[in-house]
């Protein structure tokens, strides 16, 4: 029998905590040897900076509020066109959800493939900022 006299291992004290207890203690070789996942770096995260928060809008929002936006002052009328540039209500891509009716002039940095069939076919223009 392991441990010497029997008595000596009789007691909880002698596991010598539960569960993780004493992994960066006294059961440090235990997970060096058996549990590497539990120490130590791993993975790989991407700097904050260098990612891109897409805000996205489609175009049949746009279709249906489209006088809204004129009475509030984020878009203005031009020759039976309705001029709206969307990174003036905080979006900076238009998505192509949804149809579009009314001939619409949409400015934004950004358009998807289907967007940009739509507001054409509409009779509008897409202005890529």
């Amino acid at each position: 029998m392991a441990g010497g006299c029997s008595k000596n291992n009789r007691g909880a004290g002698h596991r010598g905590g539960k569960g993780m207890a004493g992994g960066h203690k006294h059961h440090w070789t235990w997970m060096v040897k058996y549990d590497p996942d539990h120490f130590g770096k791993y993975g790989f995260k991407r700097p904050q900076g260098t990612t891109f928060e897409y805000n996205p809008v489609n175009v049949d929002f746009l279709d249906e509020n489209c006088d809204e936006l004129v009475t509030k002052g984020l878009a203005t009328k031009d020759n039976n066109k309705i001029v709206i540039d969307v990174t003036a209500m905080g979006y900076n891509k238009v998505l192509g959800k949804g149809r579009i009716n009314k001939a619409l002039v949409i400015k934004s940095p950004q358009f998807s493939q289907s967007a940009l069939k739509k507001i054409e076919k509409a009779g509008g223009e897409a202005v890529t900022l």
